[in-house]
């Protein structure tokens, strides 16, 4: 018997890939979402439901008496929803999904790899504090009353339309430009970066699973290239040569804390993670996994057949410059 199970969201980033990959597995899939155009395409046997997830009238006249073997919900970011949450689906699933954060862990951390078991702690970014919030309620959910969380933490997952820059398109113009281009740092952090097609296959693997009930997980490349590379393929895919310009993450912050919370939160740190325990109960997992080098000429390829979607941000373009020619080595 095929496993049910219900997305909430299902056309961003990651969670169409794992719709995708359901579907392939032979699982029966419903979509919920407030059915606005989406770019990303969903296959012809998901069924499609219309509702609000942060209106509960809104989604139990949408699901009506439908149950489900697994519900996972995209699109929670703060305790409130996890709580609203736990009470709508208490009696309509065997197991439910929250998709976490790997920022969630220690930052910075104090050991490489990172394991499901290092803790959770990060001062510097809200985002992550306030997943590691949700996942206070639903362990304490699980343990109270027996609601069936399971706890997913992607690390940096991309598809053809991410790149891992912030700024995002208007590094690789710039880099197109002949105009020198901001890496934290010294350019030599180990970061893991994860095709949203490959998390998928994990993250299905733990659909319809007692054994993953009340435990965490995290899904990620067992790639981790440092940032110089990651610049450097993404030029090379561009058919540019990159000015890389090193910048400590603290200038970066002063100059645009939006920019510099995701840093020092996040991306500054070198993240290794030890992926065994997903590996156990999914060994497909990793295998013929898709490297970052060949992955940037996806984005690349995808980007140049939208330029509607090629947007330089003036502002971010402008700091840029500015931390460019304040911190480019000046010669002799």
């Amino acid at each position: 018997m095929s496993v049910s199970v219900l997305f909430i969201g299902g056309t961003g980033r990651i969670s169409t890939s794992c719709v995708r990959e359901a579907v392939r597995q032979g699982m029966d899939v419903t979509v919920l979402n407030r059915g606005r155009t989406a770019e990303r395409t969903l296959p012809a046997e998901v069924a499609i439901l219309t509702g609000d997830a942060n209106d509960p009238a809104s989604v139990r006249e949408a699901l009506a008496d439908r149950t489900f073997d697994a519900v996972v919900n995209w699109v929670n970011f703060t305790p409130a929803q996890v709580e609203r949450d736990i009470e709508l689906y208490a009696d309509r699933t065997g197991q439910y999904l929250f998709i976490s954060s790997a920022s969630a862990y220690q930052t910075p951390p104090a050991s490489l790899p990172v394991t499901e078991s290092t803790p959770l702690r990060n001062p510097y970014w809200q985002y992550s504090r306030d997943k590691i919030a949700c996942e206070d309620l639903l362990v304490a959910a699980y343990r109270d009353t027996g609601f069936p969380a399971t706890i997913i933490r992607p690390s940096h997952t991309y598809d053809e339309t991410m790149l891992p820059f912030d700024g995002g398109w208007t590094v690789v113009e710039r880099m197109r430009q002949g105009k020198p281009v901001i890496v934290h740092g010294d350019g030599t952090s180990l970061w893991t970066i994860t095709h949203a097609r490959d998390f998928a296959v994990g993250f299905t693997g733990l659909l319809g699973r007692d054994d993953a009930i009340g435990e965490a997980f995290h899904i990620t490349g067992d790639e981790a290239p440092t940032w110089n590379q990651i610049f450097g393929w993404v030029a090379e895919a561009a058919g540019a040569e990159p000015r890389l310009v090193h910048v400590p993450s603290d200038a970066i912050a002063a100059a645009d804390p939006h920019w510099g919370a995701g840093l020092l939160g996040d991306k500054a740190h070198s993240m290794v993670f030890d992926n065994a325990k997903v590996k156990r109960l999914v060994p497909q997992f990793g295998l013929g996994a898709t490297p970052y080098k060949l992955g940037a000429r996806e984005v690349i390829e995808w980007y140049d057949a939208h330029p509607e979607h090629q947007t330089v941000d003036a502002e971010a373009d402008r700091t840029m410059d500015w931390l460019a020619d304040r911190y480019t080595p000046k010669a002799m």
